[in-house]
């Protein structure tokens, strides 16, 4: 199984209620991204492949959720405007945000 393939499993298995917990709050979600962060640090992740992951995230967002507060919004319509590169490093700049959260 890829890590693409992982991702999107671990995306399954959230709960509609936790999902909507976490995307209500703009905070809440750096903070809980920030925790996965952490989590893929620990286990040995290199930067690379964490911005590798944050794209697969940012891309099942963009593709499966509405934005649920104006931070969101403004995340997804910078996200597909965007090209593969630009969404390539917009990964990388979304990284660096919740490492600082």
């Amino acid at each position: 199984m890829d890590m693409k393939d992982k991702v999107q499993k671990e995306l399954a298995k959230i709960d509609g209620e936790d999902k909507g917990q976490i995307l209500e709050n703009f905070n809440q979600f750096k903070q809980y991204l920030a925790e996965k962060v952490q989590l893929g640090e620990n286990l040995g992740l290199s930067d690379e492949k964490l911005a590798k992951t944050t794209e697969i995230v940012a891309r099942y967002l963009a593709n499966h959720e509405e934005p649920r507060n104006r931070e969101e919004k403004v995340l997804m319509e910078l996200w597909k405007s965007g090209s593969e590169e630009e969404q390539r490093v917009f990964s990388q700049m979304l990284l660096k945000m919740v490492k600082q959260a």
